[in-house]
């Protein structure tokens, strides 16, 4: 009889310590949840790849965008579309035909403002055969204005500039360079070194039939001779139109 009192006594003791075990874990629960995310301006409200679509201007078509991916997002301020895997664009005329095109690593549009940024091995070739080569560029489709404050090289059939300022037109068609350097040909700065000499000294009149402000007579006159022309870097600001 006592050893059944033992056993009830020990089976009591070991249900109320397992009752006070589970009471325990069930007050010390941790929910599992991911942290939240702070930046509500990260997502992007869409995201496309291997795009290739047209765009218009006032109801008309304008470009041709392709692009590897493009993210839009509307929350960040400003607004904007991100092309980080680069874009290719394609300018079209009035009769569709193409009349250049834009090509950079990387770019972002800010919709509201109408700006395009362009960064990255950023190249432009228009109709008339102008190449335009930067780091950075800068495209306003308000005021219709391309510039750029990086290092600039712009190519056409007639000649070669490079500066550190640039803005011009959307049409490449009015363009202008400062800071810049330009290439020209070597006979119109090289002529003048290899010109001959047929300058001669004049020897020195006879002191006995002096003139009006004559030199004295042991003054040799030599007749002056045309320096030649140095190349120098131009640092006014310089506009040039084709």
């Amino acid at each position: 009889m006592e050893g059944r009192l033992n056993i009830l006594r020990s089976f009591g003791v070991s249900l109320a310590f397992m009752l006070m075990v589970t009471m325990l874990s069930c007050t010390e629960q941790k929910s599992h949840t991911a942290a939240a995310v702070r930046d509500r301006d990260s997502a992007s409200m869409m995201v496309s790849y291997g795009v290739n679509t047209l765009i218009s201007d006032s109801g008309v078509i304008k470009y041709r965008i392709v692009t590897e991916r493009w993210d839009v997002n509307t929350i960040k301020n400003p607004p904007r579309w991100t092309f980080e895997k680069g874009v290719f664009m394609e300018q079209f005329d009035e009769t569709f035909h193409i009349a250049g095109y834009i090509q950079a690593d990387s770019a972002w549009y800010y919709d509201q403002q109408k700006l395009w940024e362009l960064r990255g091995r950023v190249c432009i070739r228009n109709a008339n055969g102008l190449i335009f080569n930067s780091e950075e560029l800068w495209w306003d489709g308000i005021k219709h204005e391309f510039y750029s404050y990086q290092f600039s090289r712009v190519v056409t059939p007639e000649r070669t500039l490079e500066g550190t300022y640039f803005r011009s037109d959307e049409q490449m068609m009015h363009y202008e360079v400062s800071n810049s350097v330009g290439s020209f040909q070597s006979e119109d700065i090289d002529g003048q070194d290899n010109a001959p000499d047929n300058s001669q000294p004049v020897q020195p009149k006879d002191a006995s039939k002096p003139n009006a402000g004559q030199a004295p007579a042991d003054t040799a006159f030599v007749a002056p001779v045309r320096p030649a022309a140095t190349r120098h870097k131009a640092t006014q600001k310089s506009t040039y139109q084709k």
